[in-house]
């Protein structure tokens, strides 16, 4: 049996609750070894990783990893939030009683680590000082050394952010599970991905990828943050955040909003400034995925990026779409891309629109790992990379990260957005002073169907707040803090829904997109300023042709421009019936948004 006391004390783990954890799971899970670690280790373990085969060489100070081929993303029906309160059911959580819950976890995982080294990984999802330090701590165990390389990026890894905090950590356990043998998809599932969220414990069994192993990213940052948040006045969301500076004035915003799956979330987060603008403003990144966000003792909105590093789609990332997440994925940036090609000769990767497909295909591999050169028949034209691959680098890396992002005050948020990709009805930009009306917004937040989605033609697949994977108690609920966190500010932020994805009847984008996108939210923030007055429309406050920055604007999208600044008022008429469907999911839902609803519905009416 492993010496845990001895182990523990060697590596300065001095938390006496977090000791108990650690024995108590060692135990259950009967892993063979205990090793603690911090990010001092990355070195060592990225050598142990590519001695083993566990990762290769992808260029200097690069690294790539597959993950098995049925373990490629999240899956949203194996995930569960459970309590001990059927009241925390939702439409969303796919709540279950936790009394059921965990014992079906203890059992799946008794033995399963045997053989094997149990990782303890004590990490902080937060700046050390922030006023949510408490709710941010953790301690994932796990028998997986991949997924060590990819927390100590995507978290500040080490025992001096846990041994003060006491009892005040998410107990994270992960265990790998046989994946070859789990029974994906099928009735004899034995995945497991549970956030016992009144206990503030996660128990994750049958993966070793992304947000199903690293703990602290989605388990934690998203499902038990929003419940910490709920039970104790802070907001969590799936947010990007953004700061602009306008250096002609030295005035700066942040930004932060959310968007739902392939609606330019994370191009937004890095965009930069155009380059007819880019003498004048200049962008900040801070996040891409998670914001957490309260309300400081000065009555103002203020937010964090928790996390320590960017797990990016690598499908369509290149120098047009990203070109600050291609900065970050450079030689000696120590980044790891998953499940995209390799080339086991050249130490190359490429992926969907990255470029060019090489022509020459020697010593390609597909993201399987089969020899793309021995392709046959329907498999020829296969994809080499995974639609979900990813790559993993650090904030630091990131050219245009935020001075200070590190600093545990935050920032102070001065709008919230909100985009969901729709070829009509929703304008580039429409301005909402009015915070109930924004919750009202973020919650009947959509995007088109996708083959992928169940959906009719026209309606939106609504996922409130882009919220709709992540929910940890019931909407009702949700709305209701919404409006009393936001409530309980003095200074309030604005809301605005953007939509960069209009198409012409030609099927045509009509906004450029991309770096563009900055246009519109100088002109919300000169909006909050009062600088500009806008359009009022029954749906918020559109800019003026006149008040947009229009300098360097290609002329089809100056053409274009009255369409993508204009609403369809019958088309709006009838998406309020859908959202009206929508909204009565909720049961119990504050009569603040129904009186939101009521009003906007009345005033496209009148109009």
């Amino acid at each position: 049996m492993v010496d845990v006391e001895r182990t523990l004390d060697e590596a300065g783990l001095t938390n006496p609750h977090v000791r108990e954890y650690v024995a108590h799971w060692a135990n259950i899970t009967g892993a063979e070894r205990i090793e603690v670690v911090s990010a001092a280790d990355d070195a060592r373990l990225v050598q142990e990783c590519l001695d083993a085969g566990e990762l290769l060489p992808a260029g200097e100070g690069l690294y790539y990893s597959r993950s098995y081929f049925k373990d490629t993303a999240r899956a949203e029906e194996r995930t569960i939030v459970a309590t001990s309160d059927e009241r925390d059911k939702g439409i969303y959580n796919n709540w279950k009683p936790a009394a059921e819950m965990k014992p079906k976890l203890v059992e799946l995982m008794t033995g399963a680590s045997a053989g094997k080294t149990m990782y303890v990984i004590p990490y902080l999802m937060a700046p050390k000082g922030s006023p949510l330090e408490k709710f941010a701590a953790g301690v994932e165990l796990t028998d997986n050394r991949g997924v060590v390389l990819q927390m100590i990026r995507m978290a500040r890894v080490g025992v001096e952010y846990i041994n003060d905090l006491g009892d005040s950590f998410v107990k994270a356990v992960h265990v790998t599970g046989d994946l070859e043998n789990l029974g994906q998809g099928t009735p004899d599932d034995k995945r497991y991905f549970v956030t016992v969220a009144d206990e503030r414990t996660i128990l994750h069994f049958g993966s070793s990828y992304g947000g199903n192993a690293l703990l602290g990213k989605i388990a934690h940052g998203l499902r038990q943050g929003s419940f910490d948040g709920w039970k104790n006045g802070f907001l969590v969301e799936q947010f990007m955040l953004l700061g602009i500076t306008d250096k002609q004035t030295g005035k700066k915003w942040n930004i932060c909003g959310g968007f739902p799956s392939a609606s330019g979330k994370t191009n937004l987060a890095m965009t930069l400034a155009p380059d007819a603008l880019g003498d004048r403003y200049y962008v900040e990144f801070y996040g891409d995925d998670i914001a957490w966000l309260w309300v400081g003792d000065d009555g103002k909105l203020y937010g964090m990026n928790p996390e320590y590093g960017v797990f990016g789609v690598a499908k369509d990332t290149n120098e047009k779409t990203n070109p600050t997440a291609i900065d970050s994925i450079v030689p000696n940036t120590g980044a790891i891309f998953t499940n995209v090609a390799y080339n086991t000769k050249t130490q190359e990767v490429w992926w969907e629109g990255r470029g060019e497909k090489p022509t020459d295909l020697d010593g390609w591999e597909d993201w399987k790992g089969d020899v793309i050169a021995e392709r046959t028949g329907e498999d020829v034209d296969a994809p080499w990379a995974h639609p979900n691959s990813r790559f993993t680098t650090t904030l630091a890396n990131v050219p245009n990260v935020a001075k200070d992002f590190e600093d545990p005050a935050g920032v102070e948020i001065h709008g919230i957005i909100f985009g969901g990709r729709t070829r009509d009805r929703e304008p580039l930009v429409r301005a909402i002073k009015d915070i109930a009306e924004g919750v009202y917004d973020g919650l009947t937040l959509g995007a088109e169907a996708t083959a992928a989605a169940d959906g009719l033609e026209g309606v939106l697949r609504y996922d409130p707040m882009s919220m709709r994977p992540f929910m940890s108690y019931a909407e009702a609920d949700y709305a209701a803090h919404w409006l009393e966190v936001l409530g309980r500010t003095t200074t309030k932020p604005i809301f605005a829904h953007v939509n960069w994805f209009q198409r012409g009847d030609d099927g045509r984008f009509l906004w450029p997109g991309y770096r563009e996108n900055l246009r519109p939210l100088v002109w919300l923030m000169q909006y909050l300023e009062g600088e500009v007055t806008g359009v009022s429309t029954p749906v918020g406050v559109l800019p003026a042709r006149d008040e947009l920055l229009l300098e360097g604007l290609d002329e089809q999208a100056l053409a274009d421009l009255d369409t993508v600044l204009s609403i369809d008022t019958a088309r709006w008429q009838q998406e309020m019936g859908y959202r009206e469907k929508h909204l009565a999911q909720f049961e119990g839902l504050p009569e603040a948004i129904w009186e939101a609803h009521r009003r906007v519905s009345q005033a496209l009416d009148n109009a």
